[in-house]
């Protein structure tokens, strides 16, 4: 997965553009001049002079996706991306909750070019290894990660089930060695805990499809990727968002849903076009008490949740500030199975506020440094002294 707060409008995902680029395909037969006079475009002219002249041999494959990366700094976008056709593949894999790997979320912090873990899946090799996030990975498989972006350090970690990788973090001023078994990773992203006092957390590790669905059926009780139903509705609910670092725009409203009666979660504003107004998709639980927990790795899609349920007064935002980011970007599907990714529109949340640079600062702060249990302790408490003042339900 890329850097946390990735933000991908869920229809764009589902149904991917074709979109021909128009870099011909070089015949290597050295006429590029009258391709140009032809119509061709200089970029193909540029090409076919590169790939004759230059001392380095250099395929028309690696100047394409040199040129296309090109573009895309020229943007100045941040979270613009370019992305292979296998790649793009592993990732629509992901956002399905289809992959093999060794169950971790991988992001980077603002300024730090290090990778880091942002979140581990519970179930998988990596929670049973023990890996954490906010774990910087220095090493996959042995060969030292420095200078490695998100993407190859996914690659690296993503393969053959039942085959083994090696990984090396640095946990503080510690460095910790994982020898990890890659499997087919379960689909779902959502995990539940019933917890003493009646109180219900709901853990959301990534807004991939199904998310929200998931979540509403934990809300009420009823199976989530094969946890037996509790029948019993919680007397309390912590819905924890920490290290979760986004995910499709349309399973976070879906998920802000399962908690309000109605009315506004998120505003969307696309370039060029009109301010949408994202709604409650289905009446949910607006009574049961709520509390959200955050951190510095909640982003993007989980920014919209957390947002949202703040400004509507459902729920009281426990931890330390989250990440602040506030844009939405879209995947293109180009004629060869790659893909850009490009920043489309920015959101606020239902009280108006842009987040981008700024994120959620939470009603009862927990520091950062911390162990995660103090954040889970005083979300109890909390959760105590609401259903002190809650009415009994009907």
């Amino acid at each position: 997965m890329s850097a946390p707060g990735r933000l991908l409008r869920g229809a764009a995902v589902a149904t991917a553009i074709l979109c021909a680029y128009g870099l011909g395909v070089l015949s290597g037969e050295g006429r590029p001049d009258r391709r140009a006079a032809a119509g061709g475009s200089v970029l193909d002219e540029a090409a076919a002079k590169i790939g004759s002249r230059a001392a380095r041999p250099v395929g028309r494959g690696e100047l394409d996706r040199a040129a296309i990366e090109g573009m895309l700094r020229g943007l100045g976008d941040r979270w613009a991306r370019y992305y292979p056709a296998a790649r793009y593949d592993d990732m629509e894999g992901r956002l399905n909750g289809r992959y093999s790997g060794v169950g971790v979320w991988l992001g980077s912090a603002d300024g730090d070019p290090r990778v880091r873990v942002a979140s581990v899946q519970p179930g998988t090799a990596a929670a049973r290894a023990g890996v954490l996030a906010g774990d910087v990975v220095t090493a996959v498989g042995g060969t030292p990660a420095n200078g490695w972006d998100v993407t190859r350090v996914a690659r690296a970690l993503r393969g053959r089930p039942g085959a083994s990788v090696e990984l090396t973090v640095l946990r503080g001023r510690r460095t910790e060695e994982f020898q990890l078994v890659r499997a087919s990773v379960p689909g779902g992203d959502v995990t539940v805990t019933d917890l003493p006092g009646h109180v219900r957390m709901i853990r959301v590790g990534a807004f991939t499809r199904g998310t929200g669905r998931q979540v509403r059926a934990a809300v009420a009780g009823r199976q989530v990727t094969g946890r037996p139903p509790s029948g019993d509705p919680p007397g309390g609910i912590m819905l924890d968002l920490r290290g979760d670092p986004g995910g499709l725009l349309d399973e976070a409203v879906e998920t802000a849903s399962a908690f309000l009666p109605g009315g506004l979660v998120v505003t969307y504003e696309p370039r060029g076009g009109p301010a949408q107004r994202r709604t409650v998709t289905a009446p949910g639980d607006a009574r049961t008490p709520l509390v959200v927990l955050v951190d510095a790795g909640t982003a993007s899609a989980a920014e919209v949740v957390a947002g949202s349920l703040r400004d509507r007064d459902r729920a009281v935002i426990i931890g330390s500030r989250t990440y602040g980011k506030g844009s939405v970007q879209e995947s293109v599907r180009l004629a060869d199975g790659s893909a850009i990714e490009l920043t489309v529109g920015r959101y606020r949340t239902p009280g108006g506020r842009n987040l981008d640079g700024v994120g959620i600062e939470p009603d009862v702060a927990v520091s950062a440094d911390r162990p995660p249990s103090v954040a889970e302790q005083r979300g109890r408490s909390v959760l105590r002294g609401l259903l002190a003042t809650t009415p009994d339900k009907d």
